[in-house]
């Protein structure tokens, strides 16, 4: 018969000991995680019962955090700069130093707001918004050209502004490295995403524009809503925010 000696027992309920932590750490690791993911779904959902989506037409883009809808959904709801219009079934955007902007799409995953001009004249969108104040930033990557008010038509190599050109005066974006024509005068030198093209200006070719919240930390990229974690726990609302008035005018 095998002897059995304390110390044997004693290593028996050390093991023992350390099975009944082990499984009391992985049951208080499962309630905790259980516990805080139902906090967080609490949070949502009691955000989103305050602030409702809203479309401003049947085939109009969600409005949600970090936007909202004037008129429709609470101050709380959004963040300053990010305000929408619903006018005539149609979503707009308005800019100080521009004006209404349509809003064609939010792509909430990737921060794209597609936007067109009222006026179909994009060129006149690049030459006048300024985005400095803004929370917004444009999506693509952008090149130096200037815009240049011309007494007389260039040659063919250049393609004429039609909507920012009159009878008296012709207007043309160039790349900042190229000389200046003698019966031209610069207008303003800008980084913009695209130079003028017949194929491109139109209204079938958006803005688009990305946006983000300096200091902050979205919530929304961590359980899929759409408000921000701070510290003191979810919150909405982010810095005042300035907007530069500055136009261009064209004579």
């Amino acid at each position: 018969m095998r002897k059995i000696f304390l110390c044997d027992l004693y290593r028996g309920e050390i093991r023992t000991s350390q099975t009944v932590v082990s499984s009391l750490l992985q049951t208080m690791d499962a309630f905790m995680f259980f516990t805080l993911f139902s906090s967080m779904f609490l949070t949502i959902n009691a955000f989103e019962s305050k602030c409702p989506m809203v479309k401003c037409s049947h085939g109009g883009p969600d409005i949600r955090f970090p936007f909202r809808a004037l008129g429709q959904q609470p101050q709380h709801c959004g963040n300053p700069g990010f305000e929408l219009v619903c006018r005539d079934n149609t979503t707009m955007i308005h800019f100080p130093t521009y004006g209404p902007l349509v809003v064609k799409s939010i792509s909430y995953d990737i921060r794209k707001l597609s936007l067109l001009d009222p006026k179909s004249c994009v060129h006149e969108v690049f030459l006048n918004l300024n985005l400095s104040g803004t929370p917004f930033q444009y999506y693509y990557l952008l090149k130096n050209f200037i815009y240049l008010n011309c007494s007389t038509r260039l040659s063919p190599s250049f393609d004429e502004v039609s909507c920012l050109s009159g009878s008296r005066h012709h207007v043309y974006t160039v790349e900042s490295s190229l000389p200046i024509p003698v019966s031209c005068r610069p207008l303003k030198a800008i980084p913009i995403p695209f130079s003028y093209s017949p194929y491109l200006a139109d209204n079938s070719f958006g803005l688009e524009l990305t946006w983000s919240m300096p200091g902050r930390k979205d919530f929304e990229e961590q359980v899929g809503s759409c408000v921000f974690q701070s510290k003191a726990g979810p919150k909405s609302g982010c810095p005042n925010i300035t907007l530069d008035k500055g136009k261009v005018i064209i004579f």
